[in-house]
């Protein structure tokens, strides 16, 4: 009788990132930044980012990340969210969109928007084009490249 193993992929913790993320995250990022798909984050702005921001870890290693940049009492903008390929399909980006959420919640933000380039990831997360009212979100691109 052939015997069934079955793999289970190690279980991740969401965490509040902390300053003595920052070095971690500025090499977690990387990969992303050099694809396109996040921009450059200079030490500073990473400490910023930290602020209102998410890890997702596994052990003490760095497997997802996410921000919240609060711009007023009315809107604040999901910001830099990335899960590493390794350890994508697990649940991961969505707990850090959540944990970006509750903290809005409890800062009492009203909207939260995301710009991203994965809109089906963002909807399954409840995110939508429109807002009640039919309003939407509009840009602008005044050049190129960033």
């Amino acid at each position: 009788m052939p015997s069934s193993h079955t793999q289970t992929k190690p279980s991740f913790v969401v965490r509040a990132a902390t300053l003595r993320d920052v070095e971690a995250l500025g090499e977690f990022i990387e990969p992303f930044v050099e694809q396109g798909r996040l921009l450059p984050r200079t030490h500073d702005e990473l400490e910023d980012l930290t602020r209102h921001g998410f890890v997702a870890v596994i052990g003490k290693k760095i497997v997802g990340f996410a921000a919240l940049e609060i711009y007023s009492v009315k809107l604040a903008e999901l910001r830099s969210l990335a899960v590493s390929p390794d350890h994508q399909g697990q649940g991961i980006g969505k707990a850090l969109v959540i944990a970006c959420i509750e903290q809005a919640r409890k800062q009492n933000i009203f909207e939260v928007m995301a710009i991203t380039s994965s809109d089906e990831f963002f909807q399954r997360c409840g995110f939508d084009f429109t807002l009640p009212g039919e309003k939407k979100a509009l840009f602008l691109q005044t050049r190129e490249t960033y």
